[in-house]
């Protein structure tokens, strides 16, 4: 059977990573994002790998107008259809604290242009009678934390969403797989300030896979991060909301 992997955001570091890895197996890549250039170069590096299709689509998680043509692309593709979602945009807490209306494209980038999007395709993957989602979300959206925590609640509100789509799925020989990355080596997170054991993509791309073949429901990448935020969500809120973390 065929297999289709639309993949939202898919200039992101992991993004590219995954992109790799499921060329390598001949699966046909359909790549969404802003950036046709750069979507076209990374097409063309899957076209190399062995891939069944490559191809580069236009989406904007704030642009409704370009959801459709996707989702009917999509219909007239044989086989399996899986989406991997990679969208999200994280401006600095001070920035938004300057700016309140970022909080507005935060929540629509991480959560809502998302959610909208695997909303409207999930009826196809139920019609196909199986697929994968894989959503990524963030440690972030374990515990609200005074650096981020815009950030962190849409990806709070993603990772509830998750959950309710994978009940829904599952239904109907699918699954979901909630992707908690940790620090990851990618463009949002270059130059920020208190970053540790941070992993390359191809690590979170690797894990991803295998969550997929074991119909993993929820992961931390690095698997230590599990252990990380169930420190950080143990900690009573008096103190908590005294830390600087």
């Amino acid at each position: 059977m065929n297999k289709n992997w639309i993949i939202l955001g898919a200039t992101s570091s992991m993004a590219r990573a995954l992109a790799r890895e499921l060329a390598g197996r001949g699966d046909n890549i359909f790549l969404a994002g802003r950036d046709m250039d750069d979507l076209e170069r990374i097409a063309t590096d899957c076209r190399m790998r062995g891939t069944g299709e490559a191809r580069a689509v236009k989406f904007d998680a704030r642009k409704l107008e370009t959801f459709t043509p996707l989702i009917e692309m999509l219909s007239d593709q044989e086989g399996e259809i899986n989406a991997a979602v990679f969208v999200g945009s994280m401006p600095e807490q001070e920035e938004i604290d300057a700016d309140p209306a970022l909080v507005d494209g935060t929540i629509i980038d991480s959560f809502t242009g998302p959610a909208r999007f695997l909303t409207m395709l999930a009826p196809l993957m139920e019609a196909r009678g199986g697929g994968t989602v894989v959503g990524v979300g963030s440690v972030a959206g374990d515990r609200g934390r005074v650096g981020n925590y815009v950030y962190g609640a849409a990806k709070a509100g993603f990772h509830t969403y998750l959950s309710g789509l994978r009940n829904r799925l599952t239904r109907a020989g699918g699954h979901v797989v909630t992707v908690k990355p940790g620090f990851v080596d990618t463009a949002m997170t270059w130059g920020i300030e208190g970053m540790f054991l941070v992993a390359p993509p191809e690590k979170v791309a690797g894990d991803i896979l295998r969550a997929v073949e074991k119909r993993k429901n929820v992961i931390y990448t690095p698997f230590f991060w599990r252990y990380i935020m169930l420190i950080i969500r143990s900690i009573p809120e008096p103190i908590f909301k005294k830390l600087s973390i």
